[in-house]
């Protein structure tokens, strides 16, 4: 049933849509170096591809196809940069994070275990668990290493490189 476009009860089935979509949308956490895969060197073809597949993710965050989440530290990594140009074109891509992820017990209780099971290091162990806290579909990372450990910590949901995510997205 349609009712008018002015009608209290069509925003009402309007909103209910926007916050249905916005619920179904897939959620990904990108690894800081997803941020700053545009300043490496771009000689290296794979580099080139990889940062290609994350404009492209940072594109389809712009037309609000997709959900990133920005954590804590994110913020921390992104303070610590000595360049200004990066740090400022991470701060610049962070507003297009809508779920922010401050620090709490159950995160770093999360990322200590993935420290002790996979040896991950304490920014990497981090990132995994606040995705994994969050509930993330996706963690993406450039850092094949991280991908092969955090793989084997058998988490409900996909982490994979930046390309492959956006392989997967097209089929």
């Amino acid at each position: 049933m349609r009712f008018p476009s002015g009608s209290l009860v069509a925003s009402l089935q309007n909103i209910r849509v926007k916050y249905f979509n916005y619920w179904m949308k897939n959620l990904i956490y990108l690894d800081y170096n997803c941020f700053q895969r545009g300043f490496d060197d771009l000689r290296q073809i794979r580099i080139q591809i990889e940062a290609l597949a994350c404009q492209n993710i940072f594109l389809q965050a712009e037309a609000d196809d997709i959900n990133l989440a920005w954590s804590f530290m994110h913020q921390d990594e992104t303070l610590l940069c000595p360049f200004s140009q990066r740090k400022q074109e991470v701060l610049r891509l962070s507003r297009l994070c809508t779920i922010k992820i401050a620090p709490n017990t159950q995160i770093y209780q999360l990322a200590n275990s993935f420290q002790q099971i996979q040896g991950l290091s304490s920014k990497d162990a981090v990132h995994v668990a606040c995705a994994d806290y969050i509930k993330a579909n996706f963690f993406i990372t450039c850092d094949d290493s991280l991908i092969k450990k955090a793989n084997k910590l058998s988490l409900p949901m996909y982490i994979m490189n930046p390309i492959d995510y956006i392989r997967q997205e097209e089929t």
